[in-house]
């Protein structure tokens, strides 16, 4: 399943010690046709064969793949949800969905999820201003050729009414491991939420923090602008940063810390079998501890790149296998152990 060309996320970007990627999504409908919810089989092949012929026309078209979802392997479908490329909704469709996706996977089309086009633009680091004008130029381009269906007074018309308006959802990942260890999370989502944004999991809505892992989103979509909405995001977000990295500060200057973050690189480079939630909980300490200088020889471009792989999902589809758990967590210690094998001499 995964393409061996070199990929968005093997690169941290703008603000990377805190902020791991950027993603701007957007939902359209096509005029006329029902939503997909009301759309028979047949009529959601249509709907992708338009959408896939509009993108052919592209003179770029030879940089996407065209994958449908009933011709995927399942834990291909759970690979792709791990890397964010689809929802964990999208996962569960077959037949009359399918996906268009970029080959370094930046780019993502889910067609035929809850509406009939989830645009999705992903970028390393803090980098909404270029994941938007990405976005909003395959808008301009998609609409021209399919005509999405907006509304003067409602904007661009969405299945689930949360939608409406611009129909974007835009959304920063952070590792926010000193934020977690005070327990501030729960405040910092109350505040958020008056300010119409939400801090959820590392997956969205309902799921858990993993290695201290956060996405921080915008939730109105009605009666604001895009740009209203992303500029009221990085504001929210640069205090964030500024409080993450305040902790980060704080928390160096325990001896223990830098035990710690040691310690994890240790048994990153020598374990046998590691669970996934072990896993996480070690590469957050040892990421905390490249971003403060701690440990050397190592980047966050490495660690990015292995959080990405080392799920459990894109290990089976790397290996083109189901696999049992047990199995998996050899397969992520080697991994592991290969990729950060010891080159320091401290």
């Amino acid at each position: 399943m995964k393409n061996k060309s070199a990929k968005w996320y093997q690169k941290s970007g703008n603000q990377g010690d805190v902020v791991i990627s950027t993603r701007v999504r957007l939902a359209r409908n096509l005029s006329g046709v029902p939503f997909p919810s009301e759309l028979s089989t047949e009529r959601k092949r249509e709907v992708a064969m338009r959408v896939r012929d509009a993108i052919k026309a592209d003179e770029k078209s030879s940089d996407f793949d065209y994958l449908e979802m009933s011709n995927m392997a399942a834990r291909d479908a759970l690979s792709m949800v791990e890397r964010h490329l689809i929802s964990p909704e999208f996962s569960q469709c077959k037949e009359g969905s399918s996906v268009l996706l970029k080959k370094d996977e930046s780019i993502s089309i889910m067609i035929n999820e809850e509406d009939h086009l989830r645009i999705q633009v992903m970028r390393p680091g803090l980098d909404l201003d270029e994941a938007y004008r990405t976005a909003d130029s395959i808008d301009d381009y998609l609409d021209s050729r399919l005509e999405f269906a907006f509304d003067d007074r409602l904007g661009y018309l969405t299945q689930c009414p949360t939608n409406l308006g611009t129909g974007m959802r835009a959304s920063i990942m952070l590792h926010l491991p000193a934020l977690h260890e005070r327990q501030a999370i729960h405040q910092l989502a109350n505040t958020v939420s008056k300010l119409g944004l939400t801090i959820r999991g590392i997956y969205g809505e309902g799921s858990k923090p993993e290695g201290a892992i956060y996405q921080l989103s915008n939730q109105v979509t009605l009666g604001i602008s895009e740009q209203s909405a992303m500029e009221n995001l990085k504001g929210i977000a640069a205090q964030i940063i500024r409080e993450e990295r305040s902790g980060r500060e704080q928390i160096s200057r325990n001896p223990r810390f830098e035990d710690l973050v040691w310690r994890s690189l240790g048994i990153l480079r020598t374990a046998r079998l590691m669970s996934h939630d072990e896993f996480m909980s070690l590469v957050s300490n040892l990421r905390v501890g490249v971003a403060l200088g701690i440990i050397p020889n190592i980047e966050l471009d490495t660690l990015s790149e292995l959080i990405n792989d080392a799920q459990p999902a894109t290990i089976m589809a790397t290996a083109r296998r189901d696999m049992e758990p047990a199995e998996r967590d050899i397969e992520r210690a080697k991994m592991v152990r290969s990729r950060l094998a010891d080159t320091d001499k401290t």
